[in-house]
């Protein structure tokens, strides 16, 4: 049997590892939110240069707000986007849980509870 270090790791501890969670995170949180757009734009019959003028924007600001490997958009365009739609941005702050790796060692080193 081999001794894998990743065995037991999350996918995320192992982006980490590689130092490319955070550009993960980003361009996961960026694809869903053009795909949102793009689907309330649809659902509204909204075509990209209306959506535009209504943005008050350019055409090619709009298409770099919906290419989903774009992650260097405003939150204030992101906002006006949304708003046009009908729609609210909403971001939060969430704690990160604690790898499945730290909790392992963590439960591994404590002591046992001492019965009196």
């Amino acid at each position: 049997m081999t001794n894998n270090p990743h065995i037991g790791s999350s996918l995320d501890d192992f982006l980490e590892e590689d130092g490319v969670l955070a550009e993960v995170n980003a361009l996961a949180l960026k694809r869903v939110l053009a795909w949102q757009l793009l689907q309330a734009m649809h659902q509204r019959g909204l075509s990209k240069s209306q959506m535009a003028v209504f943005m008050k924007t350019s055409r090619s600001s709009l298409d770099r707000l919906l290419d989903p490997d774009n992650t260097s958009v405003t939150l204030k365009t992101m906002d006006r986007a949304a708003a046009i739609l009908g729609k609210r941005l909403q971001i939060e702050l969430v704690d990160i849980q604690e790898s499945s790796t730290e909790v392992l060692a963590a439960q591994e080193s404590a002591e046992p509870y001492a019965l009196s």
